[in-house]
């Protein structure tokens, strides 16, 4: 796959390519891993900064993602792009990982800062965006949606139907939230227009978002034994991964319907695949898998009462510009030698 140069236009720019990568024009060059939405590009070419973009849809493979690394200043990362801890050292120019993302676990933010490299992400942008799309995803596994729509196409729908896609009934439901950030919250938030009893499991309580929606912090295990759905919102951490597994499913209710847009990882796949399959849950809304994309033939393809959707829960048009434009901030105050406006980590010394 050949590398390219975008025009700019706007700034009447274009730049290019003085072979592969290693040889790029005499600039501060950023490597962006994707196409991305809004003022982005333009913004850092505006700065002088040369723009190294990868061509396509799919996201660099390992080799190519390191080899254009090592020839970078900084670099605009999607969190699908995996960046090994011992390739940090080996990218000699790289002073920034600017993540258009709330979430970091592609890549190690304390490996990162021994090697000189600053992460950042982009907090406080998508969290209505995701909480819309997660409570959408919750109506349409509910209410059967995505398997009436299908049914219907194929040719199903003969008469109404007085006992056809019953669902469960969503308000005065109680719903239980995994993770009371900002984007759990925004979620909760949405649920009081539903008049839902709110229940919630955090690290801590939070007596604001208690007070703005009545919601009530109590154990994971009670949340997952009283309520109807379940929705996911906590980060990927080491004390978070496969957090929903087999004895956590267990304790849910026959009739509960389960809903992830934070990481895959979160949820043990295959326990969630073995609840499914023995009626221990009712269903099951997946924005986010492990792997990423889930292959065709996995299981939970196979079962009707799972919607998978492809991590589009931030697809929000003017979020995803928003987004990818504060990566570019991030990595603009960087490379003028300014602590950027969101780091998760902190270099020292930095590049």
């Amino acid at each position: 796959m050949s590398d390219r140069r975008l025009p700019f236009s706007t700034h009447m720019q274009r730049f290019r390519y003085a072979g592969p990568p290693g040889r790029l024009l005499a600039m501060t060059t950023v490597f962006v891993t994707r196409a991305i939405p809004g003022q982005a590009l333009s913004q850092l070419a505006a700065a002088g900064h040369a723009i190294d973009l990868w061509p396509g849809e799919l996201p660099p493979p390992p080799d190519a993602l390191a080899a254009h690394l090592r020839a970078a200043d900084a670099a605009l990362t999607m969190v699908s792009d995996r960046i090994p801890p011992e390739l940090l050292p080996a990218c000699p120019k790289l002073r920034v990982v600017a993540n258009m993302a709330v979430g970091y676990d592609n890549v190690d933010p304390a490996a990162a800062a021994a090697a000189g490299v600053w992460v950042t992400n982009t907090p406080g942008v998508l969290a209505d965006t995701t909480a819309d799309f997660a409570f959408a995803l919750l109506l349409a596994t509910a209410r059967q949606v995505v398997a009436s729509e299908r049914d219907t196409r194929a040719g199903g729908w003969k008469a109404w139907s007085p006992t056809a896609f019953l669902g469960a009934d969503v308000y005065g439901s109680t719903l239980g939230v995994v993770g009371m950030g900002q984007i759990g919250a925004a979620f909760a938030r949405r649920a009081q227009g539903f008049a839902m009893r709110i229940l919630y499991t955090s690290r801590t309580p939070k007596p604001a978002v208690e007070a703005e929606t009545g919601a009530r912090w109590v154990s994971l295990p009670e949340l997952l034994a009283a309520s109807d759905f379940v929705s996911i919102h906590t980060p990927l951490t080491a004390s978070t991964r496969g957090l929903i597994s087999t004895a956590e499913l267990a304790l849910m209710r026959p009739s509960a319907i389960l809903v992830n847009t934070s990481r895959g990882a979160v949820v043990d796949q295959e326990a969630l695949v073995a609840a499914l399959r023995a009626g221990t849950i009712a269903g099951a809304a997946l924005d986010v898998t492990e792997p990423e994309p889930l292959p065709l033939g996995h299981p939970l393809f196979m079962l009707p009462n799972v919607v998978v959707t492809p991590h589009i829960a931030s697809a929000g048009r003017a979020t995803r510009a928003r987004m990818a434009e504060i990566a570019a901030a991030n990595i603009l105050a960087v490379l003028a030698r300014k602590d950027p406006p969101n780091p998760v980590n902190r270099p020292v010394p930095p590049r």
